[in-house]
């Protein structure tokens, strides 16, 4: 579970705080430049960049953080060198679609709980026990989210942690390469925010309330966690990071909804976009992009061959 918590938390600040669509022009000879495979990645500093490519195309895919400590620097080597050459750029949403008031209307309508029951009603006694105490540790009133969806509730209490931990949402990986970008990038998503929320809005009630409890149970767990998961991302070691990842992973509804079928369909939207010419950065969440069934092992099942460059 704790994997489903911190990726959403991921999810929690795009959706609030606007991280966007980046890269910069490419050139053709992108491919040759970086195109070798890491024998033993460990021996490199910096996080992991994977590669597929043909003769006229090639896409590399970045995971990303989306919220860190300001002072972490990752911009380092192929990684950086990838977002020089990338004339495109794609990440898991549109960046102007935050800045569109209509996106925070939607947001907050789909959030609200229908009917007349508030959100503890919904607990059982043990959980709203759970539920209240955590709140409580943040400083929060008991019926802050009464009106509100547990899956609404749950990211805000996965996020609360890390932003008292220092975890600032503008140092996050997509929001400093924005800082960077040229009007020539072009910019491409794999989401839309309103997909993402009913994403969320539609999972079962049960699954809600999983996801609520996880965060509510892990307070003070996530954010040493997420500075674990950061250390291994720092390092580029996939392995170790995908280990974090995997802890806890008990609602497979929660994990196949916003993890596994959404790798799928992305490993889907990169196969047809190798059929048009240029170099194409993909910056979307590390854990999409480490463990069971990611991105990367559903292109494989497609007859692809993902290189690690960095």
């Amino acid at each position: 579970m704790k994997r489903v918590l911190l990726g959403t938390a991921a999810c929690f600040s795009l959706l609030f705080q606007g991280a966007a669509a980046q890269a910069q022009d490419a050139v053709s000879d992108v491919a040759p430049a970086l195109a070798v495979a890491v024998e033993d990645p460990k021996e490199l500093s910096g996080p992991a960049l994977w590669m597929l490519a043909d003769e006229d195309t090639t896409i590399y895919l970045f995971g990303t953080v989306h919220a860190l400590p300001r002072e972490v620097k990752w911009r380092v080597g192929p990684v950086e060198q990838a977002l020089e050459y990338s004339s495109t750029l794609v990440t898991e949403i549109p960046g102007d679609a935050i800045t569109d008031p209509s996106s925070q209307q939607m947001i907050a309508a789909k959030a609200m709980l229908s009917g007349n029951k508030t959100m503890r009603d919904l607990l059982d006694a043990d959980q709203r026990v759970s539920y209240e105490t955590a709140m409580s540790k943040l400083g929060l009133p008991v019926d802050a989210f009464d009106r509100f969806e547990p899956w609404f509730a749950g990211m805000t209490l996965a996020m609360l942690p890390l932003l008292k931990a220092g975890y600032d949402m503008d140092s996050g990986v997509e929001k400093v390469i924005e800082k960077d970008l040229s009007p020539q990038v072009t910019r491409d998503a794999l989401e839309t925010i309103g997909f993402q929320i009913d994403m969320f809005d539609q999972l079962p009630m049960q699954s809600q309330i999983s996801f609520l409890m996880s965060s509510a149970e892990n307070i003070e767990s996530v954010s040493p966690m997420m500075d674990k998961m950061v250390a291994e991302w720092m390092e580029g070691d996939a392995d170790g990071l995908a280990a974090l990842l995997n802890e806890g992973l008990t609602d497979p509804v929660l994990t196949n909804i916003l993890l596994y079928n959404r790798n799928a369909k992305w490993a889907e939207w990169i196969d047809n976009r190798m059929d048009k010419p240029g170099a194409v950065f993909v910056a979307v969440g590390a854990g999409h992009l480490a463990g069971e069934k990611s991105v990367q092992y559903y292109l494989t099942q497609r007859g692809f061959r993902v290189e690690r460059v960095q």
